[in-house]
């Protein structure tokens, strides 16, 4: 009997062990709410809506996150994240399956993660998620520039190979590859023909970037080149407030966005800054350049409530001559630590215009949102949101 329960203990040990040097999680992010702008663009031009809207604060997911220790400090990792719409239950990204995230890779303890997959860019990585508004605050993807046209927020790369160093004294790096898998085309090339004849064209991409963090300080940059955005499966944005930036029949060869942001934290406020580039290359016609300032705080009022203020002004030139100014405001309320609720305002005043047509006001990431302001050079909005971590 004493043999019996040693044996069962011994392999409920080996069991125990095998478990803990793997694992996968299920997690993901519901982020649902009601919101109001005083214009959309519309068939009259310009009206008021007021709409369920989704994703917000951060887009809603699941995903499945796993590891396996592989001995001596090495582990094989792997990420799958769907993204999905809480008001009819779609799947997002063009109806991936995965589309937000889908790698698997190996990692090193001291060295860094060597990864294969569809994966974000470093200017998503360390600008978007660190410096900016939409990042630090609950104001999300409405607090992201126009149509994300700089790729702070949405910007993964397909057939990606990315290494990520690990974090060095505070110091930490990457750099990744998209090949275009494309016969003929490693650096990318435009769609031929016309018509049902027409061949696809190719998208390839590559990015850098760094960060250093030190106590309450730190700073990051990075870069990103996408050749023929508009061939890549899932196609990058490449107009501002629904008006090309190439010329008509042109398709954009080049979109190259890099920027630097840094951010300090006192007590209980955090503020920080970022300048982002971008420049949009067309096959025909003249480039468009877009250049966004940001500057934001908050302030934990408490332990659950916090408040936030950012203020950001974009401008596109060459080919353009718009303006944006918008500030952003939201106040967050932690009912416990996975379920948040929140409020937001927002304003946004645009000018300019582009082949004498006045430029209308957008805010958000994605047209998705609420459209352009038609025919109204001002957008106000306003929403009250519920966010749910699992």
């Amino acid at each position: 009997m004493k043999q019996k329960v040693l044996t069962m203990a011994l392999l409920a040990g080996v069991a125990s062990s095998a478990h803990a040097q793997s694992s996968v999680t299920l997690y993901g992010l519901i982020d649902a709410g009601i919101s109001y702008v005083n214009h959309s663009k519309s068939p009259g031009g310009s009206d008021s809506l007021i709409k369920y809207d989704d994703g917000v604060a951060q887009g809603s997911r699941w995903g499945l996150r796993g590891t396996e220790d592989l001995g001596g400090g090495l582990k094989a990792l792997f990420v799958l994240e769907n993204g999905f719409n809480t008001g009819n239950g779609t799947m997002g990204q063009n109806n991936s399956l995965f589309g937000r995230q889908a790698y698997a890779g190996l990692s090193k303890n001291g060295l860094g993660s060597l990864t294969f997959g569809r994966q974000y860019a470093f200017t998503t990585d360390y600008l978007g998620a660190n410096y900016s508004t939409g990042g630090q605050t609950v104001a999300g993807n409405y607090a992201y520039h126009v149509n994300d046209i700089d790729q702070l927020t949405s910007s993964r790369i397909n057939n990606a190979v990315k290494f990520s160093s690990a974090n060095l004294a505070g110091f930490t790096f990457g750099a990744m590859y998209g090949f275009s898998n494309q016969a003929g085309a490693f650096a990318g090339a435009p769609s031929t023909g016309s018509g049902a004849s027409a061949a696809a064209g190719s998208s390839r991409a590559y990015s850098f970037g760094a960060n250093y963090a030190a106590g309450p300080f730190s700073v990051g940059a990075a870069f990103t080149d996408i050749h023929y955005p508009g061939q890549a499966t899932q196609p990058f944005t490449t107009s501002l407030f629904g008006v090309a930036t190439g010329s008509s029949g042109s398709q954009i060869r080049d979109l190259r966005a890099y920027g630097v942001g840094g951010r300090y934290t006192l007590g209980q406020a955090t503020l920080w800054a970022l300048w982002t580039n971008t420049r949009l290359d067309p096959t025909a016609g003249t480039a468009t350049t877009y250049n966004a300032y940001e500057i934001g705080g908050k302030y934990a009022l408490t332990s659950a409530l916090t408040g936030g203020l950012g203020y950001t002004y974009s401008r596109a030139t060459d080919s353009f001559n718009a303006h944006w100014n918008q500030i952003d405001a939201s106040v967050d309320y932690a009912l416990s630590k996975r379920t948040d609720i929140y409020l937001l305002g927002i304003y946004q005043k645009a000018s300019g215009t582009v082949n004498g047509v006045a430029v209308p006001a957008q805010i958000g990431s994605s047209t998705s949102y609420f459209n352009t302001s038609g025919t109204s050079s001002n957008q106000l909005a306003f929403r009250a949101g519920l966010r749910h971590r699992f």
